[in-house]
């Protein structure tokens, strides 16, 4: 079944025309509309790629919970100090393949069975602290409206007006690295700057009422793995939970804030945000950013090859990058190669740093804009702000 708004953009024949941005290496225009459809890009797509094979997510899912069971096993076990930091780094990212794998059951890639998805979407995300339907709804969202402006959801531009009215504190915290890469908890408590609603509250302006149960399903498995995770506070004492749990879950968080962040920020050109006639499904899609994450691509099941999932998030995981080699052709320059990683993807810190520094606000107004850079953010921090 193909999700609404990428059915109508496959039937609209036309994109919006207009300012076409800032000119790119060899004059490529990233903001211009591509002289293909969506409709050309699902073609090329092998018809296997699009087949979801229950009895193969599930395996993906069993393998990543005995790898956690494993590791909290041997963290036991061993118990020295000396390991501690190498588990927490293993099980924070085993965390993040585990949340990777509860997002694919909100899209309806894990399989055709929305119940199978929901049970195994709520097990994976409540055992890491995430409201399933509560997120599922928000990141559909975020789908449907990728690149727009006003509708987007996932670390949304902030307009220069709404940049301003913020307190320095707080634009000193969001732009400044490491801060922005605990983000995700108080995403989901309060959302982004300039909008409201929580995702555990059944009547945040998230959701509709018909989807009220669904978010009160959500909340309810979130509150009885916040009730277990404190109960065995009390048994094995706080220090040990914060050993074996805490740590580790920060170092998810940070994966998640990392990986979201840098699919849509931070390429070498800077690329467009649309607003109004200018923005279509397709446009927005393309200023997704591929990433190679080295070693860690299978084990986070290829979340790296994002421009595909971003037009296509019923595509499975496991088929995510032979359907991205056979698009290429068709994608053209408006698919960005990423660059290749040694077994560890340290070459995007550089990346983050960078447009976390550089990339502050957009303009207030037009159609097509790209991010600005406060020159007096970090000035300020050594002076006393007014």
């Amino acid at each position: 079944m193909k999700e609404p708004v990428l059915e109508e953009m496959e039937n609209a024949g036309g994109f919006g025309n207009g300012f076409h941005g800032i000119p790119g290496k060899d004059d490529f225009d990233p903001s211009a509309p591509p002289p293909f459809k969506i409709a050309e890009i699902r073609a090329a797509i092998p018809k296997h790629c699009w087949v979801k094979n229950p009895w193969m997510s599930l395996s993906y899912a069993l393998r990543d919970i005995f790898v956690v069971v494993a590791l909290v096993a041997a963290a036991i076990y061993f118990d020295s100090w000396t390991l501690f930091p190498l588990y927490w780094a293993a099980q924070g990212t085993m965390f993040w393949a585990i949340f990777v794998l509860g997002h694919d059951c909100g899209h309806g890639s894990f399989s055709d069975n929305p119940e199978l998805n929901n049970v195994v979407g709520h097990i994976l995300h409540s055992a890491i602290l995430v409201p399933y339907h509560g997120w599922r709804i928000s990141h559909r969202t975020h789908h449907q409206n990728h690149g727009n402006v006003e509708n987007d959801e996932s670390w949304v531009p902030l307009t220069e007006k709404l940049y301003k009215s913020l307190s320095y504190s707080t634009r000193l915290l969001r732009f400044t690295v490491p801060f922005p890469l605990f983000a995700y908890p108080f995403y989901l408590w309060s959302r982004s700057p300039g909008k409201q609603g929580s995702h555990f509250n059944p009547y945040s302006k998230l959701f509709t009422p018909n989807e009220r149960k669904d978010v009160i399903t959500s909340t309810l498995c979130w509150s009885v793995m916040a009730a277990l995770l404190i109960s065995l506070s009390y048994a094995i004492g706080p220090i040990q939970m914060l050993k074996l749990y805490g740590i580790p879950h920060l170092i998810f968080v940070m994966w998640l804030d990392l990986v979201t962040y840098l699919h849509h920020h931070g390429y070498e050109q800077k690329l467009p945000w649309y607003r109004g006639k200018e923005w279509s499904y397709l446009r927005g899609g393309l200023t997704t950013v591929d990433r190679d994450y080295g070693m860690f691509n299978n084990i986070h099941h290829d979340i790296g090859t994002h421009v595909i999932h971003h037009l296509f998030p019923q595509i499975p995981h496991y088929h995510l990058v032979e359907a991205t080699k056979a698009a290429k052709p068709v994608l053209g320059k408006y698919y960005r190669e990423p660059k290749r990683s040694g077994p560890f993807p340290i070459h995007l810190i550089k990346n983050l740093v960078r447009s976390i520094a550089e990339d502050h606000y957009v303009n207030d107004n037009g159609d097509i804009v790209y991010y600005q850079t406060d020159p007096e953010l970090y000035k300020s921090s050594l002076s006393k702000p007014d």
